[in-house]
Order: structure tokens, then sequence, then C-alpha cells
């Protein structure tokens, strides 16, 4: 059975580290699919779940606030200021984030608030979205 090593990484710590069959990720363009001994590759990732499929058949999720992706033929790396295990994740968390960046987009004064409220509210949309899609798995 053909693995590649997965590397996700935070601004604060490792998230997951191991040997995975898939990995599926939100790619700039659209979804992403790397397998192993796929050709290399650097490019931004959006906000959203990152799937990865175990070499020993189990799945972990981690949901990811952009970031950048570098694949290898035997590394995968995803590096983001913002990563968090599927299991951590907390939805009455992220909807009370969401309905704050929902309320800052409104009161913005300036194009800065603007593009700064804009940008937490589809990390909080994309965050519960991973969140339901990794309760549909479980």
């Amino acid at each position: 059975m053909s693995t590649i090593q997965v590397e996700v990484v935070s601004a604060e710590e490792s998230i997951f580290s191991g040997p995975a069959k898939f990995v599926a990720l939100p790619g700039e363009s659209g979804e992403l699919g790397i397998l192993p001994g796929h050709i290399p590759l650097i490019t931004r990732i959006r906000p959203g779940a990152v799937r990865i499929e175990k070499a020993d058949g189990g799945e972990e999720f981690v949901f990811v606030a952009g970031g950048i992706l570098e694949v290898q033929p035997k590394v995968v790396t995803v590096l983001s200021d913002t990563a968090i295990r599927g299991k951590d994740l907390d939805e009455a968390k992220a909807t009370e984030a969401r309905k704050a960046a929902e309320e800052a987009l409104k009161n913005a004064k300036s194009d800065v608030d603007l593009a700064k409220a804009t940008s937490e509210l589809a990390v909080m949309a994309a965050q519960i979205a991973a969140l339901r899609k990794y309760r549909q798995k479980k």
C-alpha cells in the first residue's frame, strides 16, 4: 500500500503528522485531491476542511482558515495560521463568531473594516460547514 506523509501545522502547533493514502482540501481554485506520488505543487488554500484518509483506514478532519499547501512526491505539508482538529470544533463558538462578524460587517466604517469583517465572516462560515461535514462522517 502506497502512502504519503502528511503534516498539518498551525502557527501554534503540529495538528496532524502521519502517513496517509489520500488528502482532500479546498484549493484556491477548487477542491484538491492528493495521492502518493503527486507532482510537486505549491498553492494557496481557502478556509475549509482538510480530509485525511490515514494509512490505517481511519479518517482525520482538520479545519484550516486558509493557508499554503506544499506537495512533494513523499510529503504533503499544510501550513495555516489557524488549524483546528475536527473533534475540537465548537459550533456554538463558531456561530457566535459568525454573528459578531456579520455585525462588524454592518458597522464597517472604512474599506479596511469591511475587508476584515468580510474575511472573518467567510472563515466562520467555512468553519461551520467543516464542522457539519465532520459530524456527518461520525
